[in-house]
């Protein structure tokens, strides 16, 4: 090869890596849905994205299952599943995601927690950083620790046809309590303009080290750890290929039931 052939050839290299390059850093820096929480909320517990395919859209985030069949976590690219008897398995690549929020995670900022008394006090210090690092982003969060004190749910599944998300928890969500557990809670930030296609705030799901326990956290304390933030402009919708979704009418208010759903316990459901 003449020496201009190889310069010339360098210099395609060198274009090639960089556009890789930056392709790669635009798709960490996205964060990606798969459908909405409304639809979910109106009973909508089906879908046409697989857990495989939601593993090449992040490497971290949460979601739910086929049926509203237990809580998903997503860790370090593998696909949890929190089942409504307290089991976590790893999800089969062909299980139908409804609905979840994933990301390809890079620490972007992180900051150090001394006795947080509750989620309040947690979701407290965590809103001073998106004022400070910019509420109109999405962040996902992870902290690894051990919580002296967490509360979370998962639910059993439901079968068609499928009631709403708020009816399907009041008879099927399960609640558990650890003291002292050693684990890692994978959090997402909604900004307040996202309250019509998920929850705007904080949505918090835990699993333990040994990924034997798992689910939607409902308390939680800490006595010390770092929390990483990865800050993320880009969003991406993915809506399924089926004509019961698009029957839906997302227009509906559905604040009330993502409401309790997010937040209420299992006595809470039953008042």
């Amino acid at each position: 090869m003449s020496k201009t052939k190889k310069m010339a050839a360098a210099i395609l290299a060198g274009l090639m890596l960089g556009s890789s390059g930056y392709a790669a850093a635009a798709d960490r820096e996205n964060l990606s849905q798969v459908a909405l929480l409304q639809s979910l909320a109106q009973g909508y517990f089906g879908g046409t994205v697989t857990a495989k395919d939601l593993r090449a859209m992040g490497d971290t985030g949460i979601g739910t299952f086929e049926g509203l069949n237990g809580e998903m976590i997503v860790l370090e690219g593998t696909v949890y599943q929190a089942l409504g008897d307290g089991r976590v398995v790893v999800a089969d690549d062909k299980e139908i995601i409804p609905f979840a929020n994933v990301t390809f995670f890079d620490t972007d900022v992180s900051v150090k927690l001394s006795n947080i008394a509750d989620k309040a006090a947690l979701e407290k210090v965590l809103n001073q950083v998106v004022k400070e690092q910019g509420a109109n982003s999405f962040y996902m969060v992870k902290l690894h620790t051990e919580f002296p004190s967490i509360l979370f749910r998962s639910e059993y599944g439901s079968s068609k046809p499928y009631p709403t998300l708020v009816e399907a928890l009041k008879g099927k969500q399960t609640e558990f309590q650890h003291k002292n557990i050693k684990g890692t809670l994978v959090g997402l930030y909604c900004p307040g303009y996202m309250s019509g296609l998920n929850s705007a705030g904080w949505h918090f799901h835990f699993i333990s080290d040994d990924r034997k326990h798992g689910g939607h956290i409902l308390e939680l304390s800490v006595r010390s750890g770092e929390i990483q933030l990865d800050k993320t402009d880009r969003f991406t919708m993915v809506l399924h290929k089926d004509k019961k979704f698009h029957e839906l009418n997302l227009a509906k208010d559905m604040s009330a039931d993502i409401r309790s759903a997010e937040q209420d316990t299992k006595s809470d459901m039953k008042k």
